[in-house]
């Protein structure tokens, strides 16, 4: 999330006004060209796809080995922490500070582009270090003078095993940020790969062995995960030789360093309030475990294996938003800097990059709405003694389902959040961000009482629903850009038309297929709903005269310098 301008938001004055990057040029550009949104995006989703796939197996694969049990959530909450501080800080608030300013230095003067990256691993390592040591230490402390039941004692155990591989990842994402801009995409995406087998390998190990559901199957993943943070930083090393030229010399960067320092605080909540909402999710989620079953004397919504419910609704709504909606936010970030000053192009390509986040973003958000129960059904039931009961699959198909409608909003604000900071704004964002948490928590205490775990996935996406709205107004108010006029309006119409029809036709195959009393139809049901789906939209689209799927395939010469813009992976 972005810092709150200094004033409120509800003074005319609240917004400051933008003041371009350093490296914006100064002369606009009449006529823009999106050709390098379309490759940038095409590039950063089609590397990151396979990582997604690997991760999708390796949460199918642990969630199966522990099952819906107080261990499974206690892994859930272990591996989570640790990727939350990952989110933001190596792929989120300093990536989004530090990319810019490095990308531009490796233009103009290399050497002190590799200060710079130098100093920032350096800080980021000690600083993830120092922060790993305090936590280790004060559970420690709580082991020691409060240790509690066996269950609350399981579970901070596992995070005091995993906590170490938050230091590690921080820094081999920022690694992976660098090899990006140097244009190696495909390596970067190698990280992820590397995790997802290394957890992969372990965990069929246990379940092949028959030592599924146990605690020393979970410390030996997590060990294995930690393992993966070492081999990451190696790998990406060796990488970057010949890219970069590490140095304890930081002469001439103290003033770069200062100005990523300021932007660091406000972006890290401006684009955090996805992931500090999934953080708030899993405290929630795990009070039965780290504190008991009653609050305040009353007997509490949730349960033990509530968090890892959580957890299995909440990889499947991440993939299509982290290969495709994050995937152009990513792409747009570095053009929307470049046409800052370009008033014109600026609301252009900020358009453009509205229009095809809906286009993927809303289909994607009704599909698997419709898909929500035999999806989970076919991922996590098919474990032996540790599978999931008929009530937890539609306990975390409900979850799946409220996370699933905010889709389209979670992608839209990554696209809008970016539009504040390429206009030097990066305090309205995390103003907004901050009262959209407010009131995500707010719900979250509400509705877990009707809904359960659900209540939790519905907070999140209203609260993303409202921040799309609040954030496209004072980028209006603020800046004086448009982004949703009768042209983008009319834009979404089309798209939620082909979406109605895409459902009305999954909807009737659904109904027709057979009822899903075996594993297998439950996976023939999806493949199938999927595979008509996504054709049902596209030719809808086309028929209804959308110009967003020629876009996303037009392809024109691009030059490496515009493909190195697509600067972030999401490394889930």
């Amino acid at each position: 999330m972005t810092q709150g301008p200094e004033q409120t938001p509800s003074t005319p004055s609240a917004t400051p006004t933008p003041q371009p990057p350093s490296h914006a040029p100064a002369a606009p550009n009449p006529t823009p060209s999106h050709h390098g949104l379309s490759s940038a995006v095409r590039t950063v989703g089609g590397v990151t796809l396979l990582s997604r796939f690997g991760g999708m197996a390796r949460d199918v694969l642990v969630i199966n080995l522990f099952g819906a049990t107080a261990l499974g959530s206690a892994f859930a909450a272990g591996f989570a922490i640790p990727n939350m501080f990952r989110r933001l800080f190596g792929e989120g608030a300093l990536s989004a500070a530090f990319i810019p300013e490095y990308t531009s230095l490796t233009k103009d003067d290399p050497a002190l582009a590799d200060r710079l990256a130098s100093l920032t691993v350096a800080t980021l390592l000690l600083a993830t270090t120092a922060l790993t040591v305090a936590i280790e230490l004060a559970l420690l402390l709580v082991l020691i003078f409060a240790p509690g039941d066996e269950t609350r004692r399981m579970s901070i155990q596992l995070v005091m095993v995993m906590l170490p591989f938050m230091p590690l990842i921080c820094v081999a994402a920022i690694l992976g940020g660098i090899l990006q801009v140097h244009g190696k995409f495909g390596p970067a995406a190698s990280g992820p790969l590397l995790l997802n087998g290394f957890i992969i390998v372990v965990a069929a190990f246990h379940m092949l062995t028959g030592r599924a559901g146990d605690l020393s199957a979970a410390t030996a993943i997590g060990v294995a995960t930690v393992v993966s943070g070492v081999s990451q930083c190696l790998w990406f090393n060796k990488l970057l030789k010949g890219h970069v030229r590490w140095t304890r010399v930081f002469t001439g960067v103290n003033e770069t360093g200062r100005r990523m320092l300021k932007k660091f605080v406000p972006v890290l909540i401006g684009l955090g309030t996805l992931q500090i909402n999934s953080f708030l999710d899993t405290l929630i989620a795990m009070w039965p475990n780290w504190v008991g079953p009653t609050i305040l004397g009353r007997a509490y919504p949730l349960d033990q294996a509530s968090n890892v419910l959580l957890s299995a609704a909440q990889r499947p709504y991440q993939f299509p938003l982290g290969v495709f909606g994050i995937a152009v936010a990513t792409a747009i970030f570095p053009m929307l800097a470049r046409q800052s000053r370009d008033h014109a192009a600026f609301e252009s390509t900020l358009k453009r990059g509205m229009r095809l986040s809906f286009f993927i973003g809303l289909p994607a958000s009704i599909g698997l709405m419709l898909v929500a129960s035999d999806l989970i059904g076919a991922f996590y039931s098919w474990s032996g003694e540790n599978k999931f009961t008929p009530d937890d699959v539609s306990r975390a198909a409900s979850a799946l389902h409220a996370f699933a409608a905010g889709i389209w909003a979670y992608s839209l604000n990554h696209v809008l959040t970016r539009a504040f900071y390429a206009k030097g704004d990066t305090r309205t964002p995390m103003r907004i961000s901050l009262a959209m948490c407010a009131l995500n928590l707010t719900l979250n205490l509400i509705l877990i009482w009707p809904l359960r775990e659900a209540g939790l996935a519905w907070s999140t996406t209203i609260a993303a629903a409202v921040q799309t709205l609040v954030l496209s107004f004072y980028l209006g108010r603020g800046a004086g850009v448009r982004s949703m006029d009768a042209d983008v309006l009319r834009a979404f119409a089309r798209i939620a038309i082909a979406t109605a029809i895409m459902a009305l036709g999954v909807w009737l195959l659904l109904e027709l297929l057979p009822d899903p009393t075996r594993h297998l139809i439950l996976a023939i049901r999806v493949l199938a709903a999927t595979a008509a789906g996504a054709g049902l939209f596209l030719v809808s689209s086309r028929l209804l005269g959308a110009p967003e799927l020629p876009w996303l395939l037009e392809r024109r010469r691009v030059s490496p310098h515009a493909k190195s813009d697509a600067v972030e992976s999401a490394m889930d």
